[in-house]
């Protein structure tokens, strides 16, 4: 038996079979040797590294992973597929999913680690700019990780274990779990760091100093370091290339092109030749008038009463009720089949998205976060307020000091808005762990025997994936999360 690192060593098979840039044929050239000697194969090597992340194993089950924990949506049955296993906080050691993207993770940052590996820094802006690139990608996939298989940062970061902080291409049979605030540590000095390596201007698709600065606002907003959240949060929002959709762009922003999306910072570029039919993340959320999707995930009725509240807000339009020809709401195991649809419809087709890792959107409410938990309350509800009026909301659907709506803190009002703008995205569950709150799951599902009704405490050790089994055994000092 070989390391999960021995398999992905060997860089020319990788770039033989699945390196390509996003938008062209795969890249078959040469073995790693002469690949990595010139800008050119670097490249490739680079293009094939964004591959990677697109491949279902890692990004399918991202979001599933990410999300699926959460409270906005319910799953109308049970399934024989892992997310049920995610949705009902019954994790086991040989879950399918956390295999895949455990593997697939360190696949990528392998990946990554050859093209650092082979670079010089300070060669080119050309080279710096690769590099960059790798470290950025580098840094998002041990944050992923740490953020699936480790605690919440507020929880004994010193001591809790987060995943292996793996910077080489050896293979290494016997790597210990960093903790969680080692891990953290490391994510930040990458991204620093790619962000002044990469000068180059490229499109959304790819990194880019504000991707860096954008993940990098939100990983100081998990470590609760609320100065440095809203310092590059700021460095975003000032960039003068990106600007907040328009209450008319809204309803149809999930089906551009995220190259002609000017809030987009950087998203996993999807193709017609990317679709993954039944298997797309979106295939879970919405059945389309032509039978393609299976469409058993719904948002929850709590969502639902949310969105609702007030009409005008245009991200109703991302639910989608199914009815029959009668015009009666249909339902699955009784539940309404309400669809969401951020994750299908690009270019028409049902099932292709490119999935976005990060917006501008997301900027302004990491500040409002930062700004309630540091007291700058009327800078908090002003950035929510931005948010509000990009859905439609005006006048008195917005807030004001004076006016929280009934909800009993500014922080509430800013959890709610980013309840509302970044559902079925991935965010939910840690918007609540890392602020000490439980998920309550007081609505029909199937996430729980009792009534379809569930409360998950911050300090539930379920919160966290378990390492896969089969990685324990072939690593005696891999250490498993508590059972």
């Amino acid at each position: 038996m070989k390391s999960l690192f021995s398999r992905y060593t060997l860089l020319g098979i990788v770039l033989m079979t699945t390196a390509c840039s996003i938008d062209k044929k795969p890249y078959n050239g040469l073995p790693e040797e002469a690949v990595l000697q010139n800008a050119q194969g670097l490249r490739a090597a680079t293009d094939g590294n964004y591959t990677f992340i697109k491949d279902s194993d890692y990004t399918r089950n991202l979001y599933i992973m990410n999300e699926y924990p959460g409270d906005n949506l319910t799953l109308s049955g049970t399934t024989t597929d892992p997310l049920f296993l995610t949705y009902t906080y019954r994790h086991t050691s040989d879950q399918g999913n956390a295999l895949q993207i455990y593997r697939k993770a360190y696949q990528i940052i392998v990946g990554c680690n050859k093209v650092i590996e082979s670079v010089k820094e300070g060669t080119s802006k050309e080279l710096d700019q690769i590099l960059g690139e790798n470290r950025f990608l580098r840094a998002m996939v041990h944050f992923d990780l740490v953020r699936l298989f480790g605690r919440p940062y507020a929880q004994s970061p010193e001591t809790n274990l987060g995943v292996i902080i793996k910077t080489d291409t050896k293979a290494d049979d016997n790597a210990t779990r960093a903790t969680v605030k080692d891990v953290y540590t490391f994510v930040v000095s990458e991204l620093q760091r790619s962000a002044q390596l990469m000068t180059t201007v490229r499109t959304s698709s790819y990194a880019s100093p504000a991707a860096a600065n954008a993940l990098l606002s939100r990983v100081y907003l998990y470590m609760n370091d609320n100065t440095n959240a809203i310092k590059y949060a700021d460095l975003v929002i000032a960039d003068g290339r990106y600007a907040l959709a328009t209450a008319n762009q809204v309803p149809d922003f999930y089906t551009l092109d995220n190259e002609q999306n000017r809030e987009v910072i950087f998203a996993i570029k999807h193709t017609l030749k990317d679709d993954r039919g039944f298997s797309a993340i979106g295939s879970m959320y919405y059945t389309s008038p032509g039978g393609i999707g299976w469409g058993e995930v719904y948002a929850s009725q709590e969502y639902q009463d949310l969105v609702n509240k007030f009409p005008a807000d245009k991200r109703r339009s991302f639910l989608v009720r199914k009815l029959t020809t009668a015009g009666v709401q249909e339902k699955r195991n009784g539940i309404d089949k309400v669809y969401i649809t951020k994750f299908s419809n690009q270019g028409g087709i049902p099932t292709l998205s490119s999935p976005i890792v990060l917006r501008l959107s997301e900027m302004y409410l990491n500040r409002a976060e930062a700004y309630a938990k540091t007291g700058e309350t009327a800078k908090a509800i002003a950035d929510v307020n931005l948010i509000r009026q990009r859905a439609g909301l005006t006048g008195p659907e917005l807030y004001a000091a004076t006016d929280l709506k009934g909800l009993p803190t500014v922080l509430d009002v800013v959890l709610q808005e980013r309840r509302l703008e970044l559902a079925f995205e991935g965010h939910r569950p840690y918007d609540l762990f890392r602020n000490n709150r439980s998920l309550v799951r007081n609505y029909p599902g199937f996430h729980n025997t009792t009534n379809g009704q569930q409360t998950v405490a911050p300090d539930d050790k379920q919160l966290v994936n378990l390492i896969p089994e089969s990685e324990i055994v072939l690593n005696k000092n891999l250490k498993q999360n508590p059972l």
